[in-house]
Protein backbone atom coordinates (compact mmCIF):
# COMPACT_ATOMS: atom_id res chain seq x y z
CA UNK A 1 0.00 0.00 0.00
CA UNK A 2 1.50 3.38 -1.01
CA UNK A 3 2.43 5.71 1.80
CA UNK A 4 1.59 9.40 1.73
CA UNK A 5 4.45 11.60 0.57
CA UNK A 6 5.67 14.02 3.22
CA UNK A 7 6.88 17.50 2.33
CA UNK A 8 10.64 17.99 2.07
CA UNK A 9 10.49 19.82 5.40
CA UNK A 10 8.77 16.85 7.07
CA UNK A 11 11.18 14.45 5.40
CA UNK A 12 14.34 16.27 6.47
CA UNK A 13 12.93 17.10 9.91
CA UNK A 14 12.49 13.34 10.43
CA UNK A 15 16.16 12.59 9.67
CA UNK A 16 18.24 11.50 12.64
CA UNK A 17 21.66 10.90 11.07
CA UNK A 18 21.84 11.21 7.29
CA UNK A 19 19.96 12.58 4.30
CA UNK A 20 21.42 11.83 0.88
CA UNK A 21 20.12 12.95 -2.49
CA UNK A 22 21.08 11.48 -5.86
CA UNK A 23 20.25 13.46 -9.01
CA UNK A 24 20.72 11.77 -12.38
CA UNK A 25 18.96 13.96 -14.96
CA UNK A 26 20.67 16.48 -17.25
CA UNK A 27 17.67 18.80 -17.19
CA UNK A 28 14.74 19.42 -14.93
CA UNK A 29 11.64 21.40 -15.80
CA UNK A 30 10.40 22.07 -12.29
CA UNK A 31 7.89 24.94 -12.31
CA UNK A 32 9.40 26.71 -9.28
CA UNK A 33 12.73 27.13 -11.08
CA UNK A 34 11.50 28.24 -14.51
CA UNK A 35 11.74 32.00 -13.96
CA UNK A 36 15.19 31.79 -12.37
CA UNK A 37 16.43 29.46 -15.12
CA UNK A 38 15.08 31.76 -17.86
CA UNK A 39 16.71 34.79 -16.21
CA UNK A 40 20.03 32.91 -15.94
CA UNK A 41 19.85 31.92 -19.63
CA UNK A 42 19.18 35.54 -20.60
CA UNK A 43 21.74 37.21 -18.32
CA UNK A 44 24.19 34.58 -17.11
CA UNK A 45 23.43 35.77 -13.57
CA UNK A 46 22.18 33.32 -10.94
CA UNK A 47 20.53 34.23 -7.64
CA UNK A 48 23.09 33.15 -5.05
CA UNK A 49 21.67 35.14 -2.14
CA UNK A 50 20.87 32.56 0.56
CA UNK A 51 18.36 35.01 2.02
CA UNK A 52 16.46 35.65 -1.21
CA UNK A 53 12.86 34.49 -1.60
CA UNK A 54 14.07 31.86 -4.09
CA UNK A 55 16.48 30.23 -1.60
CA UNK A 56 15.52 31.23 1.95
CA UNK A 57 13.10 28.40 2.75
CA UNK A 58 15.49 25.70 1.49
CA UNK A 59 18.49 27.25 3.23
CA UNK A 60 16.59 27.45 6.54
CA UNK A 61 15.52 23.79 6.21
CA UNK A 62 19.05 22.55 5.46
CA UNK A 63 20.60 24.67 8.21
CA UNK A 64 18.22 23.40 10.87
CA UNK A 65 18.77 19.82 9.65
CA UNK A 66 22.56 20.15 9.77
CA UNK A 67 22.40 22.01 13.09
CA UNK A 68 20.73 18.90 14.58
CA UNK A 69 23.79 16.86 13.55
CA UNK A 70 22.34 15.34 10.37
CA UNK A 71 24.78 15.02 7.48
CA UNK A 72 23.21 16.20 4.20
CA UNK A 73 24.93 15.10 0.99
CA UNK A 74 23.91 15.62 -2.65
CA UNK A 75 25.51 13.87 -5.62
CA UNK A 76 24.83 14.70 -9.24
CA UNK A 77 25.56 12.40 -12.17
CA UNK A 78 25.88 14.53 -15.30
CA UNK A 79 26.59 14.07 -18.99
CA UNK A 80 29.62 15.94 -20.27
CA UNK A 81 29.83 18.40 -21.80
CA UNK A 82 27.09 19.52 -19.44
CA UNK A 83 23.67 20.86 -20.42
CA UNK A 84 22.62 24.46 -19.87
CA UNK A 85 20.49 23.28 -16.96
CA UNK A 86 23.52 21.68 -15.26
CA UNK A 87 25.46 24.93 -15.76
CA UNK A 88 22.56 26.70 -14.04
CA UNK A 89 22.61 24.18 -11.15
CA UNK A 90 26.37 24.47 -10.83
CA UNK A 91 26.11 28.26 -10.63
CA UNK A 92 23.62 27.99 -7.74
CA UNK A 93 25.39 25.26 -5.78
CA UNK A 94 27.37 27.70 -3.59
CA UNK A 95 24.07 28.38 -1.83
CA UNK A 96 23.59 24.65 -1.12
CA UNK A 97 27.09 24.60 0.35
CA UNK A 98 26.49 27.75 2.40
CA UNK A 99 23.34 26.12 3.83
CA UNK A 100 25.38 23.09 4.96
CA UNK A 101 24.97 20.53 2.19
CA UNK A 102 27.96 18.66 0.83
CA UNK A 103 27.80 18.42 -2.96
CA UNK A 104 29.73 16.30 -5.45
CA UNK A 105 29.57 15.83 -9.22
CA UNK A 106 30.25 12.70 -11.29
CA UNK A 107 30.57 12.57 -15.05
CA UNK A 108 28.11 9.97 -16.38
CA UNK A 109 30.88 8.03 -18.18
CA UNK A 110 32.49 7.37 -14.80
CA UNK A 111 29.19 5.91 -13.50
CA UNK A 112 28.75 3.27 -16.21
CA UNK A 113 29.52 0.31 -13.96
CA UNK A 114 27.52 1.48 -10.93
CA UNK A 115 24.14 -0.18 -10.32
CA UNK A 116 21.78 2.78 -10.11
CA UNK A 117 18.08 2.97 -9.28
CA UNK A 118 15.78 4.13 -12.06
CA UNK A 119 14.87 7.41 -10.39
CA UNK A 120 16.38 10.27 -8.44
CA UNK A 121 15.88 9.88 -4.72
CA UNK A 122 16.36 11.15 -1.21
CA UNK A 123 17.40 8.48 1.30
CA UNK A 124 16.84 9.29 4.94
CA UNK A 125 18.84 7.40 7.58
CA UNK A 126 19.52 4.59 5.06
CA UNK A 127 15.93 3.34 5.42
CA UNK A 128 13.32 5.77 4.05
CA UNK A 129 13.34 6.55 0.33
CA UNK A 130 11.59 9.43 -1.34
CA UNK A 131 11.59 8.61 -5.03
CA UNK A 132 11.47 11.71 -7.22
CA UNK A 133 9.57 10.98 -10.43
CA UNK A 134 9.81 13.26 -13.47
CA UNK A 135 8.06 13.47 -16.80
CA UNK A 136 9.97 13.19 -20.07
CA UNK A 137 10.23 16.99 -20.19
CA UNK A 138 11.62 17.10 -16.65
CA UNK A 139 8.51 18.36 -14.87
CA UNK A 140 7.81 16.87 -11.48
CA UNK A 141 5.85 13.66 -11.77
CA UNK A 142 5.31 13.49 -8.02
CA UNK A 143 7.07 11.67 -5.26
CA UNK A 144 6.70 8.25 -3.75
CA UNK A 145 7.76 6.92 -0.36
CA UNK A 146 9.24 3.48 0.22
CA UNK A 147 10.69 1.69 3.21
CA UNK A 148 11.52 -1.45 1.21
CA UNK A 149 14.86 -2.58 2.71
CA UNK A 150 16.10 -4.03 -0.60
CA UNK A 151 15.45 -0.75 -2.42
CA UNK A 152 16.97 1.22 0.47
CA UNK A 153 20.14 -0.88 0.25
CA UNK A 154 20.30 -0.34 -3.53
CA UNK A 155 19.99 3.42 -2.98
CA UNK A 156 22.56 3.48 -0.19
CA UNK A 157 25.06 1.40 -2.16
CA UNK A 158 24.52 3.43 -5.34
CA UNK A 159 24.89 6.73 -3.53
CA UNK A 160 28.09 5.67 -1.76
CA UNK A 161 29.61 4.36 -5.00
CA UNK A 162 28.82 7.64 -6.75
CA UNK A 163 30.04 9.70 -3.79
CA UNK A 164 33.34 7.83 -3.69
CA UNK A 165 34.08 8.59 -7.37
CA UNK A 166 32.57 12.04 -7.54
CA UNK A 167 34.42 15.36 -7.42
CA UNK A 168 33.68 18.02 -4.84
CA UNK A 169 31.82 21.06 -6.09
CA UNK A 170 34.90 23.21 -5.53
CA UNK A 171 36.98 20.93 -7.78
CA UNK A 172 34.37 20.20 -10.47
CA UNK A 173 35.04 22.44 -13.44
CA UNK A 174 32.36 23.07 -16.03
CA UNK A 175 33.79 23.19 -19.53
Amino acid sequence: MPQSVPSFAELLDSAQHTAVHLEMRDAYGVAGESDDFARWKDTGQRDVDAGSPYWSEWVALIRRTVDRGVTVRRARIVSEPVSDYIRFEHAGTPVNLEAGEQVRWLGRRRASDIALPGNDFWLIDSRLIRWNHFTGSGASGGGEISTDPVAAKLCADAFEAVWERAVTHQDYKIS
